[in-house]
């Protein structure tokens, strides 16, 4: 038996096959007379519409997000600005204090120093008058002992004007 069979002769309005495409064309044509075109044209209009609504909202939200990005960046680069100023500024005001005390420090101990030096020269002076009043004690007590011992009248006056002259020069 032959795989392809020779086809009789059918006439084309009784081939089914003939029928269906009729029925779609006419069923075409009815869409497109009623407008059904317009209405897919549209909705994909609609769609396109849509959809660059959409990429521009998304677009803006991109720009504004990079706007955003560049304001925090730029916040962030003023606080460590300012945190890197204070910073600045406090090793600054530490040097100054640091200097100020070794100042008031040096300024103390000059004062102390000049208050003991002050001391140590009235203490000099103080010694220096009671030795100075001792040795007129002693020298007082030997013209004593020595007027005492009957001397004459010459010993007197030369020993009162050797006193004398030693008391002056014990006194400068």
């Amino acid at each position: 038996m032959p795989l392809i069979q020779a086809s009789t002769a059918v006439p084309l309005y009784l081939d089914p096959s003939f029928w269906v495409a009729v029925c779609v064309l006419l069923f075409l044509a009815f869409i497109f007379k009623k407008g059904a075109h317009k209405a897919v044209g549209a909705a994909l209009d609609d769609r396109a519409d849509k959809i660059r609504a959409e990429l521009d909202e998304a677009r803006r939200l991109r720009e504004e997000a990079q706007a955003l990005l560049a304001s925090y960046q730029r916040k962030q680069k003023e606080a460590e600005e300012q945190a890197e100023s204070i910073i600045q500024q406090a090793r600054r005001d530490a040097e100054s204090m640091a200097a100020r005390s070794r100042a008031e420090l040096t300024e103390r101990l000059e004062r102390r120093a000049a208050q003991a030096e002050a001391k140590i020269a009235n203490a000099e002076t103080q010694a220096l008058a009671e030795v100075r009043a001792k040795a007129a004690e002693i020298a007082i007590s030997a013209a004593e002992d020595l007027l005492k011992s009957n001397l004459k009248a010459a010993d007197h006056t030369k020993m009162v004007k050797e006193g004398i002259a030693s008391m002056g020069k014990a006194l400068n």
